[in-house]
């Protein structure tokens, strides 16, 4: 009989103590067996290396290994995946806060072995209490990665999820140093989107993951400097011209850049705090540009400034809130780390809501 493919399973965590235990006994309670599970504790201080410790005593698979040095999530992440077996044919990583369902692996294993050009294996999710992942149609297994990436960019379709979402081929951490860029915002989409121009996408229609939304995480700082349409401005830029014809790419870009400019007018407008202006400068320095100026973004305020005028109840809702974040922020400043395995539920669109 022929050996089933070694999968490495792998969960970094830091200060998880809520959530870790359930995450761990959902691999734990795989029904494919033939995997070997790392715990990463980057220096948690709350119970949490306990937790793991108290699980690897009673099942041989876990490996706990502990950081020397407390790093930053996503060093922490590629950090992880520098301990997985090299026998592995497969990694899965499953993120702290988020479990997986008991067919997962074993029917994440099976399409990748049947599709050997898949890179990435993908699956529906349940991201709170809602499906995702939509768009790829039954029974398709298998997606040319410049196919999955047009429609992403080109309808909103977004398959990719998060980490907790994917099985990836172990061939990729030999390819990839490190696995997750640690300059970009978004780096768990890049590498996505990076891998699939020259691979294929495995998919699998069943719910295999479960992300929670709402507790504490990456994005709790962050969740109001409307890092959806900066995501979305950042990616078009960058894998536009790699998967979309030029026509394509300026019917796309337009609604897209609108809408962010839109967006950082009314920013203007309401005096946004100064991470809010970090953040986004950021994010477009990695795609070689700089906050627009106000004469740049003259059009923009100016459609502010009516809004403001046509609907003050906004404008005053708004600018209280955000001056109430400001003064917690000053009090316990809010890190403008990475947007990182964001739990996405579709690709955004441009508007000035979000």
């Amino acid at each position: 009989m022929t050996e089933l493919p070694l999968v490495s399973v792998v969960t970094p965590f830091y200060n998880t103590r809520t959530f870790l235990a359930e995450c761990i006994e959902s691999v734990l309670a795989q029904t494919y067996k033939r995997f070997e599970y790392l715990l990463v504790d980057n220096l948690s201080t709350d119970g949490s290396a306990e937790i793991a410790a108290q699980y690897a005593t009673q099942d041989s698979r876990i490996r706990v290994i502990r950081n020397k040095k407390f790093v930053g999530q996503v060093p922490n992440y590629n950090g992880a995946l520098l301990h997985v077996n090299p026998q592995a044919r497969y990694v899965k990583m499953v993120q702290a806060d988020d479990l997986i369902f008991p067919e997962c692996l074993d029917r994440m294993v099976a399409v990748a072995e049947r599709h050997p050009t898949a890179a990435i294996i993908s699956s529906y999710r349940l991201r709170g209490k809602d499906v995702a992942g939509t768009g790829i149609p039954w029974p398709t297994e298998l997606v040319p990665g410049a196919d999955i990436s047009r429609l992403q960019l080109l309808e909103g379709n977004y398959v990719f999820g998060s980490p907790s979402t994917l099985l990836y081929r172990a061939t990729l951490l030999e390819t990839r140093k490190p696995f997750f860029s640690e300059t970009s915002l978004f780096d768990d989409s890049d590498m996505c989107y990076e891998t699939l121009a020259g691979a294929d996408l495995g998919f699998v229609h069943q719910v295999l993951s479960f992300s929670r939304v709402g507790n504490s995480g990456t994005l709790t700082g962050i969740d109001s400097y409307n890092w959806h349409l900066l995501n979305s401005y950042l990616t078009l830029t960058r894998f536009g011209p790699t998967f979309l014809t030029d026509d394509e790419m300026t019917a796309r870009m337009r609604p897209i850049r609108a809408g962010y400019l839109r967006m950082l007018g009314e920013a203007k407008l309401l005096g946004r705090e100064p991470e809010f202006w970090a953040y986004h400068s950021r994010g477009l320095a990695t795609v070689g540009e700089t906050l627009p100026s106000n004469w740049e973004m003259r059009g923009e305020l100016g459609r502010a400034g009516f809004k403001a005028l046509a609907k003050p109840f906004w404008f005053w809702r708004e600018r209280s809130r955000h001056k109430r974040r400001a003064s917690v922020n000053a009090a316990a400043p809010v890190s403008v780390a990475p947007a990182s395995f964001v739990n996405r539920n579709s690709y955004p669109v441009a508007r000035s809501e979000w």
